[in-house]
């Protein structure tokens, strides 16, 4: 249950060939999910540099600080792993990975996701272009296109991803009652999700994320009112009869993800909950049926704004239809008007149209969906229906 080395040697060899093809001598990646896409290293982003080299042979090396060089050497496929003391350090990280890049061949004529380290957590420092004295070639279109189209593996990552995200939920909705708040709630369920994924998968499990671990279920602040504020954020607040509840689960399973989310109702729906919970549906069958191989992303949202204003439903409208998902929880392409690029087999996608209301709530369906050849192959399977999402008052 994880990327194999061999998949690994599969992407550093097209990663190869592609500096071969556009004459670089080299690549320098400071982005923490690329260096986890092509070496297996998860670790979390600081103010001190960590970077994948490879050279245009496909030598590969990892540059990190002291502190995590015993965790990349446990981890990882790369070479050779080298290491400076710490940042802020009488000599710059940089200069060493200037003085690593020279011994490994790599000088003006290389590629890069960024020209040098981001700022991030207060770091500074000298940018690739100051120490060699001309910009790298960028890269990170190339490494987005291949991240696009996911691999069987990858895709079976995703699916455990989805059985556990599926468990948290419904735990969250069998723990939520009018009066309890949604911190204990969401705790509740996320503790005996994870609980119930490690005495499962335990032996053989890893997040290979840098911030969550385990099966998560929540709201978000999405209650009530606030439901009608797509990214709220969470304020212990206390459930009553007549919410409106926008939840989302997930469960990152060796540094792959998906997405869960529904629209719950505490009690009887009024007639304007239930008209609003029936028009979301509306706009997501609507998306779901758009999404077809060979198809723009573009045309997906095209066709669901169409239906938003068929409707008279623009004044509700905050975003668009979704978003691809993998090893990052938002990824490109986007299901939006803006976004042309040709759907095709691979593509996984959350499709999520909205609905929101000031004065009555958020309406929101999230599933996770994988474009085959013949259309769709929809991954997430927790029930959509207003009856079963109904929690009794």
């Amino acid at each position: 249950m994880k990327i194999s080395e061999s998949e690994y040697i599969n992407r550093t060899d097209a990663l190869k060939e592609h500096l071969l093809s556009i004459n670089s001598d080299g690549v320098i990646l400071f982005n923490n999910y690329y260096i986890l896409y092509y070496c297996g290293f998860a670790f979390i982003p600081t103010e001190r540099p960590i970077a994948f080299i490879m050279d245009a042979k496909g030598n590969q090396s990892l540059y990190v600080p002291y502190l995590e060089k015993e965790h990349a050497e446990r981890k990882i496929t790369v070479d050779r792993v080298y290491h400076y003391p710490e940042y802020p350090d009488n000599t710059h990280p940089m200069d060493g990975l200037l003085k690593l890049m020279k011994n490994m061949g790599i000088g003006s004529g290389f590629s890069s996701d960024n020209d040098g380290y981001p700022l991030i957590f207060g770091y500074k420092g000298p940018t690739l272009s100051e120490l060699l004295g001309k910009k790298p070639m960028e890269i990170s279109d190339y490494i987005e296109n291949k991240m696009m189209i996911k691999s069987s593996p990858e895709i079976a990552l995703i699916k455990e991803s989805v059985k556990w995200g599926n468990l948290a939920h419904t735990l969250l909705q069998r723990y939520t009652r009018p009066g309890d708040t949604e911190t204990e709630v969401s705790l509740k369920a996320s503790m005996y999700a994870t609980k119930s994924m490690l005495d499962a998968i335990g032996p053989i499990y890893q997040s290979q994320n840098p911030f969550e671990s385990g099966a998560h279920a929540g709201y978000r602040g999405q209650i009530g009112r606030s439901a009608s504020i797509p990214h709220s954020l969470a304020g212990n607040i206390v459930f009553k009869p007549g919410d409106v509840l926008v939840t989302g689960a997930n469960a990152p399973v060796w540094g792959y993800n998906s997405e869960l989310e529904r629209t719950m109702i505490i009690g009887t729906a009024s007639d304007d909950q239930k008209q609003l919970f029936d028009q979301m549906l509306e706009l997501q069958n609507t998306a779901l049926e758009a999404i077809q191989p060979g198809v723009p992303c573009s045309e997906v949202d095209r066709k669901v704004r169409t239906l938003y204003k068929k409707n008279n439903l623009m004044n509700y409208w905050k975003h668009h239809v979704g978003h691809a998902i993998g090893m990052r929880y938002h990824e490109g392409p986007f299901l939006d008007i803006g976004d042309n690029t040709e759907i095709k087999p691979g593509m996984v996608f959350t499709v999520e149209p909205g609905l929101y209301a000031d004065n009555i709530g958020g309406f929101r369906h999230s599933d996770t969906v994988l474009v085959t050849e013949e259309g769709i192959e929809i991954l997430t399977y927790y029930p959509r229906d207003l009856e079963s999402l109904t929690i009794p008052d």
